[in-house]
């Protein structure tokens, strides 16, 4: 009953940001400031500066401000609750489960967006680790929704995120603690040049993270040697970043950030419907160690109209463990370690590259923008007890791109992109090209309010591990074909008074939409990437209103409908993920206090196992609320608390089911000096 009242109370306190539609009014106050101005400003969309009331995309700001109010504690928990983005986690505090990540689903497409950190791509053959960047370290983050491939080349299918880091730094220390062993500690130090710091987290043990079925050898069929399932315990959580900067002139900086992630999976029988080798409940399974290491180093050049990014990404991930039940549904033999008894697995992989562009302004009503990206992609699987074979694949990622920006009079303005991609020296002569190109098109209504449409191609080249990598669970697929996609999008944005309206109607269609089909259970689970095509149609509406006395609010609705549909198997169009998102928050500053409260609802849900039908399963809830108290100039008292109605939501979307961890806080205290 107590946990219905709480549910209740914080919902009603999150609606109360529609509500503050009516109090804020239309009209101007003293005491009531937009959230965004007309100088506001985001770089991401276009490659230049661009107020964003004049950007034709959907498009989206969170200021360093934000981040701070909120209680985040890395790039991955700020993402967490944007209004179109659907969540998924492996483990308590983002924590990956080896190479599968947390990645970024926007618009129901899964794991297609592009994440850049200052503009250049962070990516290791498609993934990333958002919580490798501490939220202490971020500026601000722009994302733009809906296909970047013309301007930023591909995997920027569902939109692009850019996560613009501190330039500096200050000088502090934070030490924090919560509850299951959580632990935070971190020093920064510098100047308006210069800045370095290091933050480390660390989580304990929380039991029955996940649930995933059983199958052991099939002896005839219908009958395997072992049915059931297995849960998953997580401990030993640790997170490590280091972040330098520095500033060498007005037009040069440069930038290097360490990434470390440890954890440890524990696998027990929790169910069993048939054993034919005397497999009892609550026998371990197997138990895995998961270490990934990253390495990003960024010199950036902007003078004369130039913009010139240089980048080298490097991350290693190793998996490590004992089998205790093997495929067959026996007993694995004890002994020395081998490949029958012990997992492991050694992956790198390396990234290098440029990207350079040119501004042209032509007249006072157009400018072209034009430029190249070249990047050296390097995959390596490293010999193991599991995959004695060594795998080493390149390849050569070039981009030829312009845009046109042409001002037809004061109230209307045309874009026009173009982008030519093709690759080299791959392996087995898997090169591929393709040219894309891009339309969009601004109205302004008035001073602050502006309508706009835009089509957009899209384009995604396969992963080396998608097509080469065989392992005991990997099937090779060197005959994957890249994904193409178009994005159509009408929108309206208004600026007036305390609001910042927001409203966008998209459909999206990919063909040979790149995805893993997994078969079997378990102890036999084998998968392989195919194509398959995809759609989805939708609507979006936001609002970021500043109310008076302190308070401010934001509120989202997405409906959609996303489906897939596979050449053989699945030939129906299915569902994915979910229909109905609704995010809000209310935000409270006076004084010393500042307070912020926010929460993410996903409902008419399913699960989309890849080889059956979707199947329902509960809307998630995700709530966090933060409040700050700064005695002194120099001191910070945050308590942030995450999942505060305590809800054992399923945050993934496929056929095992990870669970969200259950009530936690942290209670950090932060010296500034």
């Amino acid at each position: 009953m107590k946990k219905q009242l709480l549910q209740t109370a914080v919902i009603t306190a999150i609606l109360s940001g529609v509500n503050g539609i009516v109090s804020a009014g239309g009209g101007q106050d003293a005491d009531v400031m937009p959230v965004y101005t007309l100088d506001d400003v985001i770089v991401t969309a276009q490659r230049v500066e661009t107020k964003e009331l004049d950007t034709p995309a959907s498009t989206t700001v969170i200021t360093h401000e934000e981040i701070a109010q909120s209680g985040a504690k890395s790039a991955a928990d700020v993402l967490s609750k944007v209004n179109g983005f659907t969540y998924k986690s492996m483990g308590q505090g983002g924590a990956s489960l080896g190479t599968m990540v947390n990645e970024l689903n926007i618009r129901g497409v899964d794991g297609d967006a592009l994440v850049l950190v200052n503009g250049n791509p962070i990516a290791w053959r498609g993934k990333y680790n958002l919580d490798a960047i501490a939220a202490d370290n971020i500026e601000r983050i722009e994302i733009v929704k809906g296909s970047g491939s013309v301007l930023y080349g591909s995997t920027a299918v569902s939109g692009v995120v850019n996560i613009i880091t501190k330039k500096g730094g200050e000088n502090s220390v934070t030490v924090g603690a919560g509850n299951f062993g959580q632990r935070a500690y971190g020093v920064s130090v510098g100047d308006e040049r210069f800045g370095l710091s290091y933050n480390m987290n660390r989580w304990g043990e929380i039991t029955r993270r996940s649930t995933t079925e059983v199958s052991g050898k099939e002896v005839r069929p219908s009958r395997t040697t072992l049915t059931g399932a297995y849960y998953t315990d997580i401990d030993k959580v640790k997170k490590e970043t280091v972040a330098f900067n520095y500033r060498i002139s007005p037009v040069w900086d440069v930038m290097y950030n360490y990434y470390n992630t440890e954890s440890r999976y524990k696998r027990y029988m929790d169910e069993i419907s048939y054993t034919r080798y005397g497999i009892r409940l609550g026998e371990p399974y197997n138990m895995r160690k998961y270490d990934t290491s990253q390495h990003t180093i960024q010199a950036h050049f902007h003078a004369h109209n130039w913009n010139i990014g240089l980048y080298f990404n490097t991350t290693d991930i190793n998996a490590d463990g004992p089998t205790f039940i093997g495929a067959d549904g026996k007993h694995t033999p004890s002994g020395a370690k081998s490949s029958k008894n012990w997992y492991q697995s050694r992956e790198r992989n390396r990234t290098y590259g440029v990207d350079a562009q040119k501004q042209w302004r032509i007249g006072d009503k157009a400018n072209l923008i034009a430029g190249l990206s070249l990047e050296r992609e390097i995959y390596k699987s490293i010999p193991s007890l599991s995959e004695p074979k060594a795998l080493d694949y390149t390849r050569n990622n070039w981009g030829l791109f312009a845009q046109w920006t042409q001002k037809f009079d004061d109230r209307n303005t045309g874009v026009f992109g173009a982008r030519e991609t093709w690759t080299t020296g791959a392996q087995f002569g898997r090169n591929y090209n393709n040219f894309s190109m891009s339309g969009q098109f601004l109205h302004k209504l008035n001073r602050d309010s502006s309508v706009y449409m835009n089509v957009t191609q899209s384009f995604k080249m396969p992963a080396f591990s998608q097509m080469f990598n065989k392992t005991d669970m990997a099937i090779p697929n060197p005959g994957l074909k890249p994904q193409t996609g178009v994005n159509y999008e009408i929108g309206w944005k208004m600026d007036r008074g305390a609001h910042s309206l927001r409203a966008a109607l998209f459909h999206i269609r990919i063909k040979d939409n790149i995805t893993p089909r997994v078969t079997g259970g378990a102890g036999n689970r084998t998968y392989v990437y195919i194509n398959e095509d995809y759609r989805n149609t939708g609507i979006e509406l936001s609002d970021k209103i500043a109310g008076k006395n302190g308070f401010s609010y934001h509120w989202g609705l997405t409906w959609q409908n996303p489906v897939s549909r596979q050449n053989t198997g699945k030939t129906y169009w299915d569902r994915k993920f979910g229909k109905i998102q609704l995010t809000g928050g209310v935000s409270y500053e006076h004084g010393k206090w500042t307070s912020d409260l926010s929460a993410s609802y996903l409902g008419s849900r399913v699960q989309t196992p890849s080889g059956s039908h979707s199947t329902p399963v509960r809307p998630y809830l995700l709530t966090s609320w933060n409040t700050t108290y700064r005695p002194d100039a120099h001191s910070e008292i945050s308590l942030a608390i995450d999942n505060l109605l305590d809800r054992e939501d399923v945050l993934s979307h496929s056929s095992a089911s990870y669970w969200a961890t259950p009530a936690n806080y942290m209670l950090n205290y932060t010296y500034r000096f």
